[in-house]
Parts: C-alpha cells; sequence; structure tokens
C-alpha cells in the first residue's frame, strides 16, 4: 500500500534525468554489480547516490523502477525489431541502452563474446542452456 503512494507522488522523470540514470546505470562497476549479484539494493542505492551527486531527487526504489522499465523497453522494441517483415522500431534512448544491455538483456550471448572470452563452448554454458 505504502509503495503505490510514493510511486504516485514521485515526480515524473525527465529526458535529461532518464540520460543521467542510464549514465550512472551504464558504470562498469554498477553493471557488473548488477550481473553478479541477485539482490541488488545496495547497487540501486549507490545508482541513487549518483543520481544525488548530480542534483537529483531519487531514491533506490525509483531508480531500481525505472531501470526496470527501460530494460522492458529496449527488450520489447529490440523483439520487435527481429521479427522479420516487421517495421523497424525504436524507443527512446535505444542507442544508450543498446550500449548497455546490447548483450546482457537477451539470454543468447553478445555477437563479441567468442572473441572476448574464447569459445561459448567453455564460456557460453550457462548463459545458453545448451550450445547447440
Amino acid at each position: 500500500m505504502m509503495e503505490s503512494q510514493n510511486r504516485r507522488r514521485a515526480p515524473a522523470w525527465t529526458e535529461r534525468e532518464v540520460r543521467d540514470l542510464i549514465a550512472v546505470w551504464g558504470d562498469e562497476t554498477v553493471l557488473a554489480e548488477l550481473r553478479s549479484k541477485r539482490r541488488n539494493a545496495n547497487t540501486y542505492a549507490k545508482v541513487s547516490k549518483g543520481m544525488q551527486d548530480r542534483g537529483y531527487n531519487r531514491d533506490a526504489q525509483q531508480c531500481r523502477v525505472k531501470i526496470k522499465e527501460l530494460r522492458q523497453a529496449y527488450q520489447r522494441t529490440r523483439d520487435a525489431n527481429s521479427r522479420s517483415g516487421s517495421e523497424p522500431q525504436t524507443c527512446r534512448f535505444y542507442d544508450e541502452l543498446h550500449a548497455i544491455l546490447g548483450g546482457a538483456a537477451s539470454t543468447d550471448p553478445p555477437m563479441w563474446y567468442d572473441s572476448v572470452c574464447g569459445s561459448s563452448e567453455t564460456t557460453g554454458g550457462a548463459f545458453s542452456g545448451r550450445g547447440r
């Protein structure tokens, strides 16, 4: 109950604020933590702190919800584009999100995975289930 009130009261994110959020989220250490840990409360607190450093007042929960929305918007756009014959879709901040989520957003290893991490046979197991 509490949560929905908080969310309603939160002012809408401005475009500049979202860009700054993406910049904070896109930091290598933040991304590494989000990938490695199941519980990311501390990481979102760090994102919130990064936003405060940039002059915004967003708590960890607001940052988490917004990042989740951005991730879903990116995923929907990407899925739409992967269907052949459909109009190319885009969403706001697609390029910035792609830089962060390009490989991580889907279950497939990113294209460059093989060259960076050795063959996907050895490293891709956990990523993609069966390699074939």
